[in-house]
């Protein structure tokens, strides 16, 4: 075999034996460029939960507690006060709202105290308090509806040792001047609300 033809075959040879490690070497050069990326789908996806994402704890409401709560946010999402006379009428008794005589009408009351005349504002306390979770406290001698609930949670903390999250719900809610007085009072003037166990609204008003 002539000498020509014999060196390139031997090139071919020695090509051929390279391939795999070039192709290796390629392979990994890329996969270390892409690392990152390749790591980072791996991981598991952020959760959608909203509650996941809360800093409180859940609570698990019953059953009678959520359907309050539910009817008291739809009626706030709807923008008219008259809406709350269907949570109103689920009631035996008118909840403590903080009125001068028991006899008031609830809904003319809040149209009253209400700062657009319309008790808009009152609408838009439900809607900001009633998402967030609950403080529980445990409220008479009945064995299986002796816990009430009260919204905001706030409004059973230690004003004064909140963490950063925890003033971030505060400031969101009453506004920087509001929130500095009560927590240098270490006293809840803001607005409250609460439910029983057995799902009976017992109060709407602000604190004193």
């Amino acid at each position: 075999m002539p000498p020509v033809f014999t060196r390139r075959w031997g090139w071919m040879a020695l090509f051929v034996m390279a391939l795999p490690v070039v192709v290796h070497h390629g392979a990994a050069t890329a996969l270390e460029r892409r690392g990152p990326s390749v790591v980072d789908a791996r991981k598991p996806a952020p959760s959608s939960n909203p509650l996941k994402k809360q800093h409180r704890p859940a609570i698990a409401l019953p059953v009678p507690v959520e359907e309050m709560r539910q009817a008291l946010l739809a009626a706030a999402q709807t923008g008219d006060i008259e809406d709350l006379r269907v949570p109103l009428e689920w009631n035996e008794l008118t909840p403590d709202i903080g009125a001068a005589t028991s006899e008031e009408d609830a809904i003319a009351h809040w149209r009253r105290i209400s700062g657009d005349g319309e008790g808009l504002e009152l609408l838009a306390v439900l809607a900001d308090i009633l998402p967030m979770q609950p403080a529980e406290l445990p409220f008479g001698a009945d064995i299986e509806n002796n816990i009430i609930y009260v919204w905001p949670y706030l409004a059973e903390a230690e004003l004064d040792k909140l963490d950063h999250r925890e003033m971030v719900d505060l400031l969101r809610l009453v506004g920087p001047a509001e929130a500095k007085k009560m927590q240098a009072e270490k006293k809840w003037t803001w607005w409250r609300l609460t439910i029983g166990a057995d799902g009976t609204w017992h109060s709407f008003k602000r604190g004193k």
